[in-house]
């Protein structure tokens, strides 16, 4: 007997915004963070938006909790892709494209590195509308929840750059 996997209603998920941030250089962390989240604005609410989130990360393979999958190995295989052009990155995932402009930091990080940390987190996150800023400590109260970490699917992706 086979099974096969419903499709995902994408449009469960809502409004998908992409955050990017840095760690705190003097720390010696100056690692370029992108983070995945619906507002959980879908047609059937946050809890069906979240259940879209989880839905779409196993359907694309990319475990939630702890587990940080590595995207730099093979990154043209990879179901996720970062692509930085100036300072806009583009996101790219089976289905779903997303974009955010980069501050000079995170860019200067990315091309020193050549990757970036990202995480989809599966829990809503309706404060942070996109065009709004975000203050630091909102950012960490959500990205540092450790519900919000476990409820996530981890990656270390190669940042690709536009042929200007």
């Amino acid at each position: 007997m086979t099974s096969t996997q419903a499709e995902i209603d994408r449009s469960q998920l809502g409004t998908l915004s992409v955050l990017a941030w840095i760690g705190d250089p003097s720390d010696g962390h100056d690692i370029p963070y992108l983070l995945a989240y619906t507002l959980g604005d879908g047609p059937q609410g946050r809890e069906a938006g979240e259940a879209a989130a989880r839905g779409l990360l196993e359907e694309i393979g990319l475990p939630i909790g702890d587990v940080v999958m590595d995207g730099t190995r093979n990154p043209s295989a990879f179901p996720v892709q970062i692509v930085l052009a100036n300072n806009q990155i583009g996101l790219t995932m089976p289905g779903l494209n997303a974009t955010c402009t980069a501050p000079d930091e995170w860019v200067a990080a990315a091309n020193e590195s050549g990757q970036a940390y990202f995480l989809f987190a599966t829990r809503a996150w309706p404060e942070a509308v996109p065009g709004r800023p975000v203050d630091a400590k909102t950012l960490q109260e959500f990205a540092g929840d450790e519900a919000v970490l476990t409820g996530s699917a981890h990656c270390v992706l190669s940042v690709r750059r536009l042929q200007q």
